[in-house]
């Protein structure tokens, strides 16, 4: 079953799609945090939804659209309203679908948000934690591979501009300052390390694998190389691969 839900609060509305077999019946559900210039209908998390669903029992898939992403109408993206969707995301989870345990997959910019949530909030909400390409250096991507020249051109004379993929997202300097500040590189992630698993492609053209490889051993991570697999995972043999790995990862006790 696929049903699309709104989580009303603080004035804010989350537009989400949620996979499960029986929504009184969940027990563990898994939140999907897609990448930058994503939304909540992409494949992949269609994809890891059937993947999961049959896997695991009374387990639900709830993917979210971030601020200015899919459906959602904020107009400009600022880091303090993708910390508070997740937040929300995280107590709708608890709360009103009465998980008992809430596990993540993120990828790409989702990535870097979950592990940005978990050190600055001091604290692991997710039972696991499996990261696709995280963009572990975010503020170099966003300056290196997503914007254009003339992007930062007009960012630097001060201007906002529109940047991304499948929807193009307005930012401004602030919103790139703050991303170089928080580098999630130069945290520790010991106290976590057990449970996340890093998966990642040897031809990812967007997120360097180094710099996910060095991050990962830097923590004590367990990491994971998809040969030939690139940023988007578009060989869909290299999909299934990567979420059989994931769900198993994510059921392991």
């Amino acid at each position: 079953m696929v049903r699309y839900l709104d989580i009303n609060q603080a004035g804010n509305s989350i537009k989400c799609k949620l996979f499960c077999e029986a929504i009184r019946e969940i027990e563990h559900l898994i939140i999907f945090a897609h990448g930058f210039g994503g939304h909540k209908d992409n494949k992949a998390a269609e994809r890891f939804a059937e993947t999961a669903l049959s896997k695991m029992k009374k387990t639900a898939v709830l993917v979210f659209d971030w601020p200015c992403h899919g459906t959602d109408v904020k107009k400009k993206l600022t880091l303090e309203d993708c910390d508070s969707y997740l937040g929300m995301v995280i107590d709708y989870a608890g709360e009103q679908l009465k998980a008992k345990k809430i596990s993540a997959y993120g990828t790409s910019f989702g990535g870097y948000l979950l592990l940005k949530y978990v050190h600055e909030h001091g604290a692991n909400p997710f039972g696991k934690i499996a990261l696709r390409c995280p963009a572990v250096d975010m503020g170099e991507v966003m300056y290196k591979r997503v914007m254009t020249d003339e992007n930062k051109s007009m960012l630097e004379r001060g201007r906002e501009v529109m940047v991304g993929f499948d929807r193009k997202v307005l930012i401004n300097q602030e919103f790139m300052d703050k991303l170089m500040a928080a580098d999630i590189r130069k945290w520790e992630y010991f106290d976590y390390a057990d449970d996340i698993l890093i998966l990642h492609g040897s031809k990812d053209e967007i997120v360097p694998i180094e710099e996910c490889r060095n991050f990962a051993e830097s923590n004590v991570i367990e990491f994971v190389e998809i040969e030939d697999a690139d940023h988007r995972f578009q060989d869909l043999n290299k999909m299934k691969l990567a979420h059989s790995y994931m769900v198993d990862f994510i059921n392991k006790k």
